[in-house]
């Protein structure tokens, strides 16, 4: 009996994640605003099964009201602002900390994918998008009936 290890490592995946770090980096270094009113949420893309699931790293913002989930043109926006005001007292001195800035991301959907397959939930700081069904249904192999006789004319 032979075994085979099979390695899950892709070399196209591991590009097109270092692709997509390099432009966040790109994005929030050329084009933040210099007092950083705007900001790039790191994401990260990732396959299970015939689903695509999106993460965007958004601690402490508040999704109720400040962020937008949407599908508009054949693509997944998603968009919104940080609010955060955080005061504290260290050793007789009192740290602010203010981050504020609106974000947007835009994600290419597959023709047909529609927003009743896109479900969203946010836990501990992190958006994850699901995208169900992305697939086709691949046509499998049909047996085709050869009828005999000259063929029925309307």
């Amino acid at each position: 009996m032979t075994l085979v290890r099979r390695s899950t490592w892709d070399p196209f995946n591991s590009l097109i994640r270092q692709f997509d770090r390099d432009l966040d980096f790109f994005g929030r270094r050329f084009f933040a605003a210099p007092n950083g009113a705007g900001f790039v949420p790191a994401a990260d893309v990732e396959r299970d099964g015939s689903d695509v699931v999106i993460k965007l790293d958004l601690p402490g913002v508040d999704i109720a009201e400040d962020v937008n989930v949407e599908v508009a043109d054949g693509r997944l926006v998603i968009s919104g602002q940080r609010n955060s005001d955080e005061t504290r007292e260290v050793d007789n001195a009192v740290l602010r900390e203010v981050r504020r800035g609106s974000f947007r991301r835009e994600f290419d959907l597959p023709e047909g994918v529609g927003a009743d397959q896109v479900e969203a939930d946010y836990d501990r700081g992190v958006l994850r998008v699901r995208v169900r069904d992305i697939n086709k249904p691949a046509a499998g192999p049909a047996k085709i009936e050869i009828r005999s006789g000259a063929p029925e004319e309307n």
